[in-house]
């Protein structure tokens, strides 16, 4: 059973959730506030989040700050507002997507199932095949353990984020554009996908680079996109 916490201050809001997702066989647990969010993530054994921004006692972008101290779960930001700078928030404190209130919630649904899928698959582990290990320099990914190392020492990242990363260590040296990287990971057209990409590329960079502004693996082509450094 895969349980998916809702996290709203809106009751109604909530209710509607949980129906649409109970349908697609989800055990829905539910919160109103972030505090009780994270007292919830604490005590159950949850596989996704969706959690809106602005909420009594803990809003969400707290409570996401504080929930990735611990956990790499998925986490689905709702909010009302609809500027760009808000989903780049949303994107810079962890959360793995963003959708607009009002939202149709056959995208929402859609958006958990992408979500719970490259969950899933990280946690399932192959033994039948030899190891897939992927190495450059001190950078080493293990896609059969789903680790990632640097320099020996454990680097903890999200779904989105080991993704991407997977991708470019499978393929080191090859230039990804910003529209191949959001088509492959997200399984969906790239359009405006420029600042999601970016701001995950920041924070792959800032937890496997010693100096993120002078990358010596995860490196940007001007012009073109990103790529892994063969060392």
């Amino acid at each position: 059973m895969i349980n998916i916490l809702v996290c709203d201050d809106d009751k109604e809001i909530v209710d509607a959730i949980e129906i649409y997702l109970s349908q697609e066989g989800y055990h829905i647990l539910k919160a109103y506030d972030g505090m009780q969010a994270v007292q919830m993530l604490q005590k159950e054994d949850v596989q996704l989040l969706i959690i809106d921004v602005m909420m009594p006692k803990l809003d969400g972008i707290r409570a996401t700050l504080k929930i990735r101290e611990n956990s790499s779960i998925p986490i689905i930001i709702l909010s009302a507002k609809s500027e760009d700078v808000d989903k780049i928030l949303g994107l810079n404190i962890g959360a793995d997507d963003y959708v607009t209130k009002p939202f149709n919630p056959l995208e929402l649904v859609a958006r958990v199932k992408s979500q719970i899928r490259r969950y899933t698959k990280l946690g399932n582990i192959t033994t039948e095949e030899s190891q897939a290990v992927y190495k450059t320099g001190g950078l080493m990914v293990n896609d059969d353990l789903k680790e990632v190392t640097v320099d020996g020492e454990p680097v903890k990242l999200t779904p989105i984020e080991y993704n991407i990363l997977l991708l470019m260590m499978k393929n080191q040296g090859k230039v990804f554009s910003i529209e191949q990287i959001y088509e492959s990971i997200w399984n969906e057209q790239a359009i405006g996908a420029d600042n999601t990409v970016a701001v995950h590329i920041r924070h792959i960079r800032e937890k496997i680079e010693i100096n993120p502004k002078e990358p010596r693996y995860l490196k940007v082509v001007w012009g073109i996109g990103y790529k892994i450094e063969k060392l």
